[in-house]
C-alpha cells in the first residue's frame, strides 16, 4: 500500500505573516508538525539534532547527527560532570530571484546537556565528526571500571607462600 505525502507546490520562500494570512488549518498544520513554517514569522522551523547515549564498560559515547554543520560551528564543553554540546546550523544565502518550492531542512542554534556520574575522566574526553556524525567519547576512570571479584576467597594469595 502506497503512502500518501501531502505537498504543496507554491512558493515558499520568507514572507511576512500578514502575506500569507493566518489560516486556522495551516496553523494546525503546523501545531502537529505536518508543515514546516512556523504560521507566525512565515521562516523555517529550528534545528535539533537527534542524539544516540550509550554506555560500554569504559566509557559513554554521545552520538549526533550534524549534516551541514562545519567543526568550527560545534562546541562541546565539560563543566564539572555536566558534558554541554551546542552548535549552529547557518541559513544558506538567498540570492535575488531566487524561489523555493520546499524548505523543510531545519536551521539555527542548539545546546543540550548531560549529567554524567562521577568517574568520568575530563582530561581525556575525545570528539570527531564523521559522514555528518558527530561522536564524543567520555572515558571512565580506571578505578571506577567494574572488576571480576571471585568467590570463596577474602584476601589476595601471597605468590611468596605459593
Amino acid at each position: 500500500m502506497a503512502t500518501l505525502i501531502r505537498r504543496d507546490n507554491r512558493d515558499v520562500s520568507r514572507r511576512p505573516a500578514a502575506e500569507s494570512g493566518l489560516d486556522p488549518f495551516r496553523i494546525m498544520d503546523a501545531l502537529f508538525g505536518g508543515d514546516v513554517f512556523s504560521p507566525f514569522d512565515g521562516g523555517p522551523r529550528g534545528f535539533a539534532p537527534s542524539f544516540e547515549v550509550r554506555e560500554t564498560k569504559d566509557a559513554y559515547i554521545f552520538k549526533a547527527d550534524v549534516p551541514g554543520i562545519p567543526e568550527k560551528d560545534i562546541e562541546i564543553q565539560m563543566t564539572g560532570n555536566v558534558l554541554t554540546i551546542s552548535g549552529q546550523r547557518k541559513v544558506e544565502n538567498v540570492q535575488e530571484g531566487e524561489r523555493f518550492f520546499a524548505l523543510e531542512r531545519g536551521y539555527g542554534s542548539f545546546s543540550r546537556s548531560f549529567a554524567l556520574p562521577d568517574g568520568v575522566d575530563v582530561e581525556h574526553v575525545s570528539a570527531e565528526v564523521k559522514e555528518g556524525v558527530l561522536t564524543v567519547r567520555v572515558p571512565k576512570k580506571p578505578e571506577v571500571q567494574p572488576r571480576r571479584i571471585s568467590i570463596g576467597s577474602s584476601a589476595p594469595s601471597d605468590p611468596a607462600k605459593a
